[in-house]
């Protein structure tokens, strides 16, 4: 199904347009179709989705706070364009803000969590099974939750918002210049971080969260990829 046969079923109102057209900008960043910096005009958006500047606008707010999409003044709306110093400093951050998440988390983990956690992993081993862009997309958002639901069970309300943002923008840097072996390495880590979690074991569960950013950093590729027209890359 085309992105504008999807479109027919989306509902009318202002609010559940604005999240359509956050969907499809949202994937075609992550795919790669639109590259870094690709200008994202307010009237452009809104003449191919047939929608007023203002739902177009809402849309862009939402990507904005994923990290996603950066407005500058008097210029409008670009896709992100994180550089390599840019995305050092979110997995500087990460290996300090996730070190103590995990820690919290060992303390607080109780075993319906664990059963929440062993759902979540088998449910990025399907994604594993699965070929294609949505499968890469389905890959990328479940490792983040994964370290999103950490942070839910460490339970620091300011810490959860933090790491958000941080997984939206590591997401963004993954999908934009991640190899293509990422995915499964990262699974197994997760499990080993799960199996120290569940032998309420704080040091080796730290130790290899740190690992595991330190794996995912050491794949990235920041050289400039080109990417799609607007029109091309939301495929209308």
């Amino acid at each position: 199904m085309s992105l504008q046969e999807k479109w027919i079923f989306a509902d009318n109102n202002a609010e559940d347009r604005a999240f359509a057209i956050r969907e499809a900008l949202r994937n075609a960043i992550i795919d790669r179709r639109l590259a870094p910096g690709t200008k994202l005009s307010e009237a452009e958006v809104g003449e191919l989705f047939d929608v007023s500047r203002t739902v177009v606008r809402s849309a862009l707010q939402m990507l904005g706070y994923e990290g996603l999409v950066k407005t500058e003044r008097n210029r409008g709306a670009f896709v992100s364009n994180p550089s390599p110093e840019e995305a050092v400093q979110v997995f500087a951050s990460r290996r300090l803000i996730e070190s103590g998440i995990v820690t919290a988390a060992v303390e607080k983990l109780t075993e319906e969590h664990l059963h929440l956690f062993r759902q979540h992993l088998r449910e990025e081993e399907q994604h594993l099974r699965d070929h294609g862009p949505a499968a890469r997309r389905a890959e990328i958002k479940a490792s983040g939750d994964f370290h999103l639901l950490l942070a839910k069970v460490a339970g620091n309300a300011i810490l959860q918002k933090f790491m958000d943002e941080l997984i939206a923008r590591s997401s963004l840097v993954i999908a934009l210049y991640g190899g293509t072996g990422i995915s499964r390495c990262g699974h197994n880590e997760h499990h080993d971080i799960l199996a120290a979690l569940e032998a309420r074991d704080a040091k080796a569960a730290s130790a290899l969260m740190l690992h595991h950013i330190d794996h995912i950093e050491a794949d990235l590729d920041l050289r400039s990829r080109e990417g799609l027209a607007l029109k091309d890359a939301l495929g209308l």
